[in-house]
């Protein structure tokens, strides 16, 4: 995680600022992309709140970082005040939006990729993970992916 966000400016909804390998730094990292005028986005964000506000309730070293496809800062600020959880995202005008969407090969969202602490992929499709859970909690998806 390290180097994938190595020196990399991240914020939270509270205007709260941190680079990302001191952020990341040990977690499993959740990278989602999406975008407020996105219909499915819109229906798997709350989903992925409520996720990450259990996860983060019990003490899970989990974070995710929202890399936006909205069309202005003030659409990627209105979506995060909207149903956005209290975690990270990468400013409107990051040159890490397109990297990040090129290493993973984003081709539609929403997406969720999780990631290992030192970058290894768990899952491009995570999204999948938390929306198709079924009977597990939160905690047995999370340790699932902390065995992978």
């Amino acid at each position: 995680m390290a180097a994938l966000f190595a020196g990399v400016e991240l914020q939270k909804k509270d205007g709260s600022k941190a680079v990302g390998e001191v952020a990341l730094k040990d977690k499993i990292v959740g990278i989602y992309f999406s975008a407020h005028w996105c219909g499915p986005c819109r229906h798997f964000t709350p989903v992925l709140k409520d996720f990450y506000d259990a996860l983060i309730k019990n003490g899970a070293e989990f974070e995710i970082v929202f890399v936006s496809s909205d069309g202005s800062e003030d659409d990627l600020k209105k979506y995060m005040e909207e149903s956005h959880g209290n975690w990270y995202f990468l400013p409107f005008d990051s040159e890490e939006n397109q990297r990040l969407s090129d290493k993973f090969e984003v081709d539609g969202i929403p997406t969720l990729v999780v990631v290992k602490s030192n970058g290894d992929v768990i899952s491009t499709d995570a999204r999948a993970n938390v929306d198709d859970a079924g009977d597990k909690t939160p905690a047995q998806v999370f340790q699932q992916w902390k065995s992978a």
